[in-house]
């Protein structure tokens, strides 16, 4: 009970964000205000009660070295906030399927060997959830994974587009294997996602009828280096896009919208500039137009969420919750099982808490 064993899947740059910050905080003070965390001490799990159980990739550089060494090596190229140290976690050689593209293939070789039995050692390191970090298109790696997840007995947390908690079939496998599901698509704490949805609200309260909409993305990391390989973008375009328009009342038209990713510049690193544009209505039929530009490091943004859904994750298997983990997943993640605004969202996330949330003794 008194910890929480994760395994990751893809150690990039996400991989390496998520490492860090538990390592920088891990010596939090429960009364500490820590940007992009909702609570040092969550449910009754301090952010230091998350430890790594597996490292999992196919990238020959990575696999076979520590976690703490493997996060830091190239192509990864996101802020180094801290050094963590040699953490006796090794990477194992994953499965590839559809997880390596073409452009991917041009930077990373996979690694000699065969692909490691992912369920016995889920089960031998005792991990209680499992993170899926693979790149952007990974479809039918991602379904693999999940069946060795449901093999293990582990809870799933999906921060890619892959629907597996908002879809038909895997929401009833979880169920019936008495297994917690979050997701789908991680949402960056002040993303171009967020963003986007709150503007997008802000113009319904306000009674402004938005006609038109675009969202261009562009940054330096491996991930818009994958989605280069537009073929691969469907189910992101789709989870980014949905994550906006859920926010209005009326149906804007496809051809009003365009959401996505739109080029890769190496020399931004992991860094993200976010273009928006949106053309509305207001009294007496006058336009109203809004521009702006956000600049973010890309996967720090997200891993403070992670940090919390992955302890929510916890907190449902703790509980025997079975299935998409609903409020959660809607305040944590761009295509939830449910959309709710993100007040609401928020505000069932702390009632989840509240309600499943164990008592600890203070620090």
């Amino acid at each position: 009970m008194g910890k929480i064993r994760v395994a990751i899947i893809g150690v990039g740059n996400c991989a390496s964000s998520l490492v860090q910050g538990i390592y920088y905080y891990r010596n939090a003070a429960e009364s500490d205000s820590i940007p992009g965390i909702m609570h040092v001490n969550l449910g009754g799990y301090h952010i230091s009660d998350i430890e790594f159980s597996l490292g999992i990739d196919i990238d020959k550089r990575k696999v076979g070295k520590d976690l703490a060494q493997a996060i830091y090596t190239y192509p990864n190229n996101t802020s180094v906030f801290v050094k963590v140290p040699k953490s006796g976690i090794k990477v194992v050689r994953g499965m590839t399927h559809d997880g390596l593209g073409k452009y991917l293939s041009q930077i990373i070789q996979k690694a000699p060997g065969s692909t490691a039995d992912i369920p016995r050692l889920l089960k031998e390191t005792k991990t209680d959830v499992v993170v899926n970090f693979l790149p952007v298109g990974s479809e039918e790696a991602t379904k693999w994974y999940v069946e060795q997840v449901l093999d293990a007995g582990c809870a799933f947390v999906n921060g890619i587009p892959v629907f597996i908690a908002s879809g038909g079939y895997w929401p009833r496998r979880f169920r019936a294997k008495g297994l917690p599901v979050l997701g789908d698509d991680i949402k960056s704490q002040v993303g171009a996602t967020i963003v986007h949805r709150v503007l997008t609200t802000l113009f319904r309260e306000r009674g402004v009828k938005l006609l038109r909409t675009s969202q261009l993305n562009v940054g330096g990391n491996t991930d818009f280096l994958n989605m280069l390989e537009r073929e691969r973008l469907e189910s992101k375009k789709i989870s980014k896009t949905k994550a906006v328009t859920s926010m209005l009342p009326y149906e804007m038209g496809a051809e009003n919208v365009h959401v996505g990713p739109s080029d890769y510049v190496p020399w931004l690193k992991d860094r993200k500039w976010c273009h928006l544009r949106m053309e509305g209505q207001t009294f007496g039929d006058v336009p109203l137009n809004l521009e702006l530009k956000l600049e973010v490091w890309d996967s720090p943004n997200s891993a403070g969420v992670m940090i919390d859904a992955i302890r929510c994750a916890k907190l449902a298997l703790d509980k025997g919750l079975k299935g998409p983990i609903t409020a959660p997943s809607s305040y944590f993640f761009k295509s939830p099982p449910i959309q709710y605004p993100d007040y609401i969202a928020r505000r069932k996330t702390v009632s989840f808490i509240r309600r499943y949330g164990r008592k600890r003794s203070p620090r």
